[in-house]
This record gives structure tokens, C-alpha cells and sequence, in this order.
């Protein structure tokens, strides 16, 4: 009876332990978008929508780098990183109080106590060249319009 009832207790203090990854989840909802809209967007984690605005659940622990791109325009990138969030936080803070070393670690493990900065991501593309009539006028040095 001696082993069932620590191996309970063991069971019990994990399942406590692990406020971030039951309060907040694994996954953050994020938004992806471009000026102008419907620009392709990939990550270097795989993620991807064909075409800008667009929304997709991601990995709280996953950085990655976003690229737009869109035909006549520039690729833009920005990097996503994350941070610990307040509610992450407060969630560690309760693991350590409750005694639940083991849900600290599932937490920073599962990346629960994180959230992705910026968050929505936003691009504005530019322009691959200026128009030929605009880069015409560049050429005969009078400004452009």
C-alpha cells in the first residue's frame, strides 16, 4: 500500500504542478499580415498560409523567421521570438508555490509560460521597381509625381 499511495502523491503533484500547459495550452493563436494583403507567408518552422490575412495556432515554444511574399513586391521578413508572458509567469509562480518542481519543468519544457513577440506580425511590402514611366522621369532628373 506504502508504493501505491507515493506513486499517487508523485501523480498528484505532477498533475498540479503543470498549471501552464492546462491554463494556457501548448499553442498560441497568431496572426499573420501584409500591406498589401494576400501575400504568401512561410516560417522557418514550416508554418504557412497561402495568402495574407491569415490566423494559425503555433507552438508557444517555436522562434522562427516569417516571410512574405507577394509577385511585383520585395520579400519581407521578420523574426517571431518568445517571452515569457504574465500569465506564464504566474503560472511558474504557482508550480514553485504548490511545491510542483515537475510543472515548472513540463511548463518550460512545453514552452506553456510563453508567448510569441509580435504577435499579431505584420509586413508592409514594397514595391519590386518604380513604375517605367515614374523611373523615366527619375532618369531625366525632373521628380517624380
Amino acid at each position: 500500500m506504502k508504493i501505491l499511495g507515493s506513486s499517487v502523491a508523485v501523480l498528484c503533484a505532477a498533475g498540479v504542478g503543470a498549471c501552464g500547459s492546462i491554463t494556457r495550452g501548448t499553442t498560441e493563436k497568431m496572426a499573420f499580415l501584409s500591406e498589401p494583403s494576400g501575400a504568401a507567408m512561410t516560417t522557418t518552422k514550416g508554418y504557412a498560409c497561402p495568402a495574407t490575412p491569415c490566423s494559425l495556432d503555433v507552438e508557444r515554444s517555436d522562434e522562427f523567421d516569417v516571410t512574405f511574399v507577394k509577385p511585383g513586391y520585395r520579400p519581407a521578413m521578420v523574426p517571431v521570438r518568445t517571452k515569457v508572458a504574465g500569465a506564464g509567469a504566474a503560472g511558474m509562480a504557482g508550480n514553485l508555490l504548490a511545491g510542483g518542481l515537475i510543472g515548472v519543468g513540463v511548463d518550460a519544457y512545453t514552452g506553456a509560460a510563453m508567448d510569441h513577440t509580435p504577435n499579431p506580425v505584420s509586413a508592409t511590402l514594397v514595391p519590386d521597381a518604380l513604375p517605367s514611366a515614374e523611373r523615366v522621369r527619375r532618369r531625366r532628373g525632373q521628380p517624380g509625381v
